[in-house]
C-alpha cells in the first residue's frame, strides 16, 4: 500500500463521529492491511493536518437477510484519528 487513497478508503460521517469531531477525533474506513504508521502518513498527506494518535478496530460483518436469502456484510477496518489541538478537517 503505497498510495494514500489505498490506505484511506473513505471518511465516515456518522452521528457518533460528528460528536467526536468537536474533540478533534475523526473516523475513517481504512484498508484491512493498513497499519497505524501508514494511516498517519495518509491522513497527513491528504488533509494537511498533524495526527497525534490513532486507534484502529476491525468491524465484523453482520448477518442480514434479503427476502429469503441469508447473507453476510463484509468485514472492514475503522480508524479513529486524533488531530493536534486547534486543527480540524473540513468536510464538504
Amino acid at each position: 500500500m503505497t498510495q494514500a487513497h489505498d490506505v484511506i478508503i473513505r471518511f465516515l460521517q456518522t452521528e457518533k463521529g460528528s460528536a467526536q469531531a468537536g474533540l478533534g477525533k475523526y473516523l475513517f474506513e481504512v484498508g484491512p492491511a493498513a497499519n497505524k504508521i501508514q494511516i498517519k502518513q495518509a491522513v497527513e498527506q491528504l488533509y494537511k493536518v498533524h495526527v497525534t494518535k490513532i486507534n484502529t478496530l476491525k468491524v465484523r460483518g453482520r448477518w442480514k437477510r434479503v427476502r429469503a436469502v441469508p447473507g453476510k456484510t463484509s468485514d472492514w477496518k475503522k480508524a479513529v484519528v486524533t488531530l493536534k489541538s486547534g486543527e480540524k478537517i473540513e468536510v464538504a
